[in-house]
């Protein structure tokens, strides 16, 4: 099984009523974080077969924007085992009703998200310590009957990606053929020019030569 722990995004300060609490949603930066985390997941192909969340709002909203941009169709869960008064106890039960499934994810709080995440990849006897902060996403698969951390992506780690492919989108591809079209590095004309041949003797085609000229440089993704 693989389990995508994810912590919701930003939302704004927490309210001193419980109950408004519960209801607080994400503010603009929190919708953001969703987005960039949910592309990137997108561009691994990550697919589940559950997306699973705390009841409350910012909670759901994180799930399901996360859960639209993977291109998730299915229904959204809501377990009480991922409240952030929850218990690690009450989670693995939570985890034993999906049991047949290949790929969840499962969206919770702090301090119990990063709790659930250390505890879950960490061996008999011992202890682990992960910090989860506001949106970010790890990827933990069972292994020979434990559970091991693939890798942890915060918001941060997340931004600078989308930066980078952004960046790398703007400055565009080389290309391999010598009309540069459709490839990966361009080769220079010096390279592929025809050389003149006539009908009475066929010239050599003529050295580069490396010695006092500098090899052109390429573009390589």
């Amino acid at each position: 099984m693989i389990i995508y722990f994810v912590r919701h995004a930003s939302a704004g300060q927490k309210k001193s009523s419980p109950k408004k609490d519960e209801k607080r949603p994400l503010d603009a930066e929190g919708v953001h974080q969703c987005t960039q985390t949910g592309r990137i997941l997108s561009a691994m192909e990550a697919t589940v077969d559950a997306v699973i969340s705390s009841p409350l709002k910012r909670a759901t909203q994180t799930a399901a924007l996360v859960a639209n941009e993977i291109g998730y169709e299915g229904k959204l869960h809501i377990e009480n085992g991922l409240r952030p008064e929850a218990k690690y106890d009450q989670f693995r039960d939570m985890l034993r009703k999906y049991a047949k499934a290949a790929a969840l994810i499962v969206v919770g709080h702090n301090p119990n998200a990063s709790e659930f995440l250390a505890q879950t990849i960490a061996a008999n006897g011992t202890r682990a310590y992960v910090e989860m902060k506001k949106g970010a996403v790890a990827k933990v698969e069972s292994e020979q009957k434990k559970f091991v951390l693939h890798w942890l992506l915060t918001p941060r780690l997340a931004k600078a990606t989308a930066d980078a492919s952004v960046n790398e989108s703007s400055s565009g591809r080389a290309a391999l053929s010598p009309n540069g079209a459709g490839g990966e590095l361009e080769i220079p004309a010096e390279y592929t020019r025809q050389t003149n041949t006539s009908s009475k003797t066929k010239k050599q085609p003529q050295a580069v030569d490396l010695t006092t000229k500098s090899r052109p440089k390429t573009s390589r993704k």
